[in-house]
């Protein structure tokens, strides 16, 4: 199954949670999920049971469109998170933290996740002074990330970088506002991932 391409804000409506997929506009409060916090539909109002499957299956959509990977790539990380030991769903999130877009991302080069991504396709990032434009690229701990030259002037980088005034910088990346570089100075626990996402339902979904 292909990523999706489809009206984001629909997706939060349908799954019930914010997924950090429209940035300045949520942060704004002008989110389609706060004007209208139910299911999109003639019978979106409806309340509607979901058996334990639904339930899983959901758990499993939100982290897909919360870090933008494909079916293909999510079934991937998740074979590889089951082979290490330690808890399966807390590696996989971990996983998914270390893509190249979510990095940039998080670092506040991007309001969201999407554009994060669209930038790294489109050769605005380096990667220890070497150009990356693969947004599932793993970033290692100790790795420099930073905007090249000709990039540090994007206002849309420039506006990213401000709201962080705002949202605050995560723990695990090392950020300098100024010449648009960052440290992944760690692996976070999963403790510190604020994410709408139950794994453990994710991990049954995948061992039926």
């Amino acid at each position: 199954m292909a990523r999706y391409r489809g009206p984001v804000e629909r997706l939060e409506r349908r799954l019930g949670v914010d997924l950090g997929l429209k940035g300045e506009r949520r942060l704004a409060g002008k989110s389609a999920l706060e004007k209208r916090p139910y299911a999109p539909g003639q019978h979106g109002q409806r309340r509607t049971k979901i058996s334990e499957y639904g339930l899983q299956l959901q758990e499993k959509q939100k982290a897909k469109f919360m870090y933008g990977t494909s079916e293909k790539q999510f079934r991937a990380l998740y074979k590889e998170a089951n082979r290490k030991e330690g808890n399966t769903g807390a590696i996989l999130i971990q996983l998914l933290e270390q893509r190249l877009d979510n990095v940039v991302y998080r670092m506040g080069f991007a309001t969201t996740r999407a554009s994060a991504r669209q930038f790294v396709n489109h050769g605005h990032v380096l990667v220890d002074g070497k150009r990356v434009d693969i947004p599932s690229f793993r970033v290692k701990p100790g790795q420099k990330i930073e905007i090249r030259e000709k990039s540090k002037a994007n206002p849309q980088i420039l506006r990213a970088i401000e709201l962080t005034n705002q949202t605050g910088m995560v723990e695990w990346v090392d950020v300098d506002k100024e010449k648009l570089f960052g440290i992944f100075s760690r692996i976070p626990e999963r403790e510190e991932i604020a994410i709408p996402v139950e794994e453990r339902l994710i991990v049954e979904l995948y061992s039926k």
